[in-house]
């Protein structure tokens, strides 16, 4: 019988997607491998196997033939130190004149002849096996990958090292050598920085937990915890956990999960986050979801798989990456057969920069992605920001969204002799069962009044219109049934107010009105909106005409009124029909078709809410509108900049391929050069990371 066991495993020397693609094509290979997505930002790969087919150690060999590794999970991380890359400046500056200095050396050196004199005191074998020992790691890379029927990035260098060595150019060659090492070392900064915001995120989890455990307190491994552990946290620690509180009070940081810095005031009965921080007061928690199962755990986990779904123009840069080696290749071939000068074509093939166009767009993508992530904005990945930057039309959801979702009942008005506190009470007991933030707002009047809310049954909610119950043996119904247009109706929903009718026995026996709060920061942020190209915004509410009207013209937008949930939908494919890229913001629950359908759905979610997580492609942590320019802006920023990044290596590798196809340009100098892209593409892309930070 067939069995299907999903594994995570890390791999180490990847530098960018052309080595993630080579990656997860020698795992996919083997006969027992359901599926398999490998991860640069993360430095590991997801694999879904049959295990009565496949073994750890055939992956384990599949990885090694491909040029890489699986460590063991206690091996320390073989790529360089996270402190090491320091997007400042300085360290741009420093690196910059390193490589220029090294530049200006060798083709000093090859001008002047000096190097010329290595071969008066190193016979050409010698020189030969020096070349071969330098480069040993990389030709083994390069022999396997060819084996497998691959071409990779050092397998042009490496050609070009060996057409140097047949014309006796030794010294060239142990240049190629230096600079190939040079080379994989920026592709692994260029990478690292890359992952610095998702490292930075996942170095904020809590590895340790104090539990109490038979009236003693222990400190242990946060793998340890189990479900229902108290855990102690006292002030200036990370929370580490989600969980109810169950003894003491005091104020959280949850920066780490909403991207807010502002303390929460906490007490018993409070629902709490795994690495938030505790600035004052001690805690009791009881432990309900612990690493990976927790909120901030699969904020890491969405982090880390956004480049499943890659932005089009990623995709486009991966397949041309895939053809761009063999059309070097042929450039290479053409440049010998027409000019006989070995040299010149070992030139083309030390000038091409194949894993730079593959790293263009990947490396500001996750850049994006993590640092969006560390203030509470979740981007399922890069698709997303390149659709939302090319929006034109915003739709948004009234209650919980453009408002607080708490409305409060302001008038109520009992008709055929039944007095307010009775209607109320029927009505808020016919709601006791509903979610809906106008049941809520019922409940809670009834509650301030002093009222005894009775049971309810036979409940049934019908969406976009109310719910119907038995209530002491009356049938009530409370929503929009048989809502008369009179006077009194119009003169509450002409201030902004929604009215519900509360039926008793299918006759109407009053009405009830409430109000929400419209969130304070929206007219700025909406104005913010339009600013950045937003061409259409458009209110979609399930309320009244008259609600909605008032509500659109303090905001300066246009409106639907008296939607059903289905209606949305349809309202999103008549844009999506004329062309238009849509975005649709709503809270994440009721709004979920609608979002799904949307070219980008954004959920206005609380933190931990599994709903909001899994119903959009972008989930806001913390409900705050300021969020949402920020997000356009970061979406268009990130375009700029990988637009920057193609340009940027398009016109590099085809004016170094010019040169060196006639022979401008020595060996030598295209072996130093090959590098010098990455070092742009980390310095474009770094501007996402250091804006983000402001």
């Amino acid at each position: 019988m067939n069995q299907t066991q999903t594994i995570e495993i890390p791999i180490a020397g990847m530098d960018c997607t052309e080595c993630t693609q080579t990656v997860q094509r020698a795992i996919s290979s083997l006969n027992g491998i359901k599926k398999a997505d490998v991860f640069l930002s993360s430095e590991k790969a997801i694999i879904q196997l049959d295990p009565s087919l496949v073994k750890m150690i055939d992956i384990r060999n599949a990885v090694k033939n491909a040029g890489y590794s699986v460590p063991q999970q206690n091996e320390e991380n073989t790529t360089p130190n996270a402190a090491l890359v320091n997007f400042s400046r300085r360290i741009f500056t420093v690196l910059g004149l390193a490589f220029g200095g090294i530049i200006l050396l060798v083709v000093a050196g090859e001008w002047l002849g000096l190097l010329d004199g290595l071969t008066q005191f190193i016979p050409f074998p010698i020189g030969v096996l020096l070349v071969i020992l330098g480069g040993a790691p990389i030709f083994l890379n390069v022999i396997r990958a060819t084996l497998n029927r691959q071409v990779i990035s050092h397998t042009l260098m490496s050609i070009g090292a060996l057409a140097a060595i047949l014309v006796g150019e030794w010294t060239t060659a142990m240049v190629v050598v230096f600079f190939m090492h040079i080379g994989s070392y920026t592709e692994k900064l260029t990478a690292e920085g890359a992952r610095r915001a998702v490292k930075d995120l996942t170095a904020m989890a809590p590895q340790t937990a104090r539990v109490e455990r038979n009236n003693e307190e222990k400190e242990i491994p946060i793998a340890e915890v189990q479900i229902n552990d108290i855990v102690i946290v006292r002030p200036g620690e990370k929370i580490p956990v989600d969980g109810n509180v169950v003894y003491g009070q005091g104020a959280i940081n949850q920066a780490s999960v909403t991207g807010e810095s502002m303390p929460v005031e906490t007490n018993t009965g409070s629902h709490v986050f795994a690495a938030t921080l505790l600035k004052q007061g001690s805690l009791k928690v009881r432990a309900q979801a612990i690493g990976a199962q927790s909120a901030f755990g699969r904020v890491i986990k969405m982090v880390e798989e956004a480049e499943m779904h890659r932005a089009d123009v990623q995709q486009f840069a991966d397949k041309f990456s895939t053809y761009y080696l063999p059309v070097v290749l042929g450039i290479a071939a053409l440049t010998f057969l027409l000019s006989r000068n070995l040299l010149a074509t070992a030139a083309v093939l030390l000038v091409a920069c194949s894993c730079t166009i593959a790293l263009a767009t990947p490396i500001a993508m996750l850049a994006s992605v993590g640092a969006s992530a560390k203030k509470g904005i979740l981007i399922k990945g890069g698709k997303y920001l390149e659709t939302l930057a090319r929006a034109d039309v915003l739709l948004i959801d009234k209650t919980g969204t453009l408002t607080l979702g708490k409305p409060i009942v302001t008038d109520i008005v009992s008709l055929n002799g039944m007095d307010e506190n009775s209607l109320l009470s029927i009505a808020a007991s016919a709601d006791r069962y509903s979610e809906h933030p106008l049941a809520d707002a019922l409940r809670r009047s009834a509650h301030e009044r002093g009222l005894e809310l009775k049971e309810a049954t036979d409940f049934e909610s019908i969406a976009g219109i109310g719910v119907r119950a038995n209530v002491s043996g009356y049938k009530v119904s409370v929503g929009r049934y048989s809502l008369e247009k009179d006077e009194q109706v119009k003169t509450l929903e002409s201030q902004g107010k929604t009215v519900l009718s509360v039926m008793v026995n299918d006759q109407l026996a009053g009405l009830i009105a409430a109000s929400d709060i419209l969130r304070s920061e929206v007219p700025d942020a909406l104005g913010e909106v339009k600013k950045l190209g937003i061409q259409k915004i458009e209110l979609l509410t399930g309320d009244n005409e008259s609600v909605a009207s008032s509500l659109a013209a303090s905001l300066g937008i246009s409106y639907r009124a008296g939607l059903m949930p289905e209606d949305k939908i349809r309202i999103v494919k008549e844009y999506q029909s004329q062309g238009r890229i849509v975005v649709m913001v709503g809270d994440g629950i009721n709004d979920a078709p609608a979002l799904a359908q949307a070219n980008v759905g954004i959920a206005m979610g609380k933190a931990g809410a599994d709903v909001a997580i899994e119903a959009a492609h972008i989930t806001l942590m913390r409900e705050d509108w300021t969020l949402i320019p920020q997000l356009i802006q970061t979406a268009k920023r990130t375009m700029r900049v990988v637009k920057g990044n193609l340009g940027f290596t398009a016109a590099y590798n085809i004016i170094g391929l010019i040169l060196a196809a006639f022979g401008f340009l020595p060996p030598m100098l295209a072996a130093a050069l090959q590098s010098i892209p990455d070092l742009g593409i980390l310095g474009n892309s770094a501007r996402l990371i250091r804006q983000s930070e402001k």
